[in-house]
């Protein structure tokens, strides 16, 4: 497993290369998937690189990628281990010049989230993680925050491309305001999550796609974090692999923050 983590950070460094590169060109191309969700031909590069490694490397594995191959279901109940790719989460950051942008590998097997890497090519920060052996950024081990008190917790969220049903997310926005420190939109899940785990956020909450959040969660939880959801999960939904409604603190924060979620 050690290999196959060395394997994904060694291609998240590679895809990063390419998304630094592409940055700095003037003709950035760009469309929107469904009308509103922002996607480059650098996230169509990055994926097609990391997915022909992994395709030459582990052959007889699968893919599940939000550019080329986004509709891979019942993840955690495949008979073959699964690689979980976000070529850049935080396509709009990096769109419009902001370094806040990241290439996320998970990789699944037999139910379990087994390995994450997280990669900021703009800072170059490594975040990585095996299942049990603890979380680290750029080979240093990192740990959440020790914040107690909710009222001085420094929370992230994010908000959806689809803008019909905010009425919700703005209620739990108002409670996370008036009851928390402060609050930061930065643009990727990934890093928000990440920065979860090395201490400089004390809690996340949002609802995700499974590529957004595979990687990041466990390298949160490996940091010990806590991990779990708002709202009941659905019948037959896998804790680890259920997206919606998120939440991620350090176990100080993490039923009161439960509670002022679910109660707004």
């Amino acid at each position: 497993m050690k290999k196959l983590l060395d394997f994904a950070r060694s291609v998240a460094r590679e895809a990063g290369v390419l998304i630094v590169e592409e940055q700095q060109r003037a003709d950035l191309n760009r469309k929107f998937k469904q009308g509103r969700e922002l996607v480059t031909e650098a996230d169509l590069k990055a994926d097609l690189l990391i997915c022909e490694r992994i395709s030459q490397a582990f052959p007889a594995h699968r893919i599940l990628s939000e550019e080329s191959s986004p509709d891979l279901a019942n993840v955690h109940q495949s008979p073959q281990p699964v690689w979980i790719i976000d070529p850049i989460d935080g396509t709009v950051n990096f769109a419009h010049g902001h370094r806040q942008s990241a290439v996320s590998i998970a990789l699944a097997n037999q139910g379990r989230m087994e390995l994450g890497a997280v990669y900021n090519p703009f800072t170059d920060e490594m975040f990585s993680a095996l299942r049990g052996q603890g979380a680290y950024l750029n080979g240093e081990p990192i740990r959440v925050s020790g914040e107690t008190e909710l009222r001085r917790a420094l929370i992230a969220t994010g908000f959806p491309y689809e803008k019909n049903g905010l009425e919700p997310l703005i209620r739990r926005f108002d409670a996370v305001l008036h009851n928390c420190a402060d609050i930061r939109r930065l643009g990727s899940a990934a890093l928000d999550i990440c920065w979860v785990a090395c201490g400089r956020l004390d809690g996340f909450y949002e609802t995700l796609s499974l590529w957004d959040f595979a990687a990041a969660g466990l390298i949160a939880r490996e940091a010990g974090a806590s991990y779990g959801h708002f709202s009941d999960l659905p019948p037959g939904a896998h804790p680890e692999f259920h997206n919606e409604d998120i939440f991620i603190a350090n176990a100080a924060l993490f039923e009161p923050l439960r509670k002022l979620l679910t109660d707004a």
